[in-house]
């Protein structure tokens, strides 16, 4: 799938993307790319990360940044952000797209294991946010994306935390845009339904679950990489100026 729509206002701009490695976050990386912007992203999949970063460069002739990073150590993730915006100037664009959505029992979860879920699915939003915010303001604004989920809202089963996670991200996302609206820093976040993705194939989108979600969305089409970043490259563009504090689904109708 390819994504016809193109962006001047992306053009040059410097973009951090949080697990940009494989997936949604590899999807988001060429996406960005292809609208002329310089990409940095973390990952804590090293190779991956080396590899997607050298073939923007290859494909698109432009400077890429890639740094391994464990967004749950707060100041690594910091740093990252504060590193990109020394080399490359004020950023301006934010994903905040980490997350990891293992499943997991309530009654096997501990305190270590608990904490350790929201550590990346949801204090590394907020600390990269921190991080990132000084940069915006230098730069006159910026606009900041943080990766929800459909799950927020339909709350499945053996995944409390994770649902637990994406749910506060919605009000986190509220909460950002009204502090830095006045530095014409925009919030927003993107709710996606279920992506297929190498991780997914791989371990929960069988055909017959593949089937049985089919039968709950309006547009059966698989959803892709590539629908979640169009929307993405929407929000981090000029075009979406007056948008902010939304929490918007692309999953195909599920919700």
């Amino acid at each position: 799938m390819t994504l016809s729509n193109v962006y001047p206002s992306l053009a040059g701009k410097t973009v951090f993307i949080t697990g940009g490695a494989t997936g949604i976050g590899a999807g988001l990386v060429r996406a960005f790319a292809d609208q002329g912007a310089r990409v940095a992203f973390i990952d804590r999949d090293e190779v991956s990360g080396e590899t997607l970063a050298e073939s923007i460069v290859e494909n698109n002739e432009l400077t890429s940044w890639f740094r391994p990073v464990d967004v749950a150590d707060v100041s690594a993730l910091q740093s990252a952000v504060r590193d990109v915006a020394s080399e490359f100037g004020p950023i301006a664009v934010l994903v905040n797209n980490v997350g990891n959505d293992t499943r997991m029992n309530p009654d096997d979860i501990d305190e270590k294991s608990w904490r350790g879920s929201l550590a990346v699915n949801l204090d590394a939003t907020f600390f990269a946010t921190q991080a990132v915010v000084p940069s915006m303001r230098d730069g006159g604004g910026g606009s900041i994306i943080n990766m929800s989920s459909i799950n927020a809202l339909l709350g499945p089963a053996m995944m409390p935390a994770y649902v637990t996670a994406k749910a506060g991200l919605v009000g986190m996302t509220k909460s950002l845009a009204r502090d830095y609206g006045g530095d014409r820093i925009r919030v927003n976040a993107i709710l996606p339904g279920w992506v297929v993705t190498e991780r997914q194939l791989e371990l929960w989108l069988t055909p017959e679950a593949e089937a049985e979600w089919s039968k709950l969305v309006a547009l059966k089409d698989r959803l892709m990489p590539e629908d979640i970043a169009g929307l993405a490259l929407y929000l981090a563009s000029d075009d979406s100026r007056m948008l902010t504090g939304q929490a918007i689904a692309v999953d195909g109708g599920r919700t």
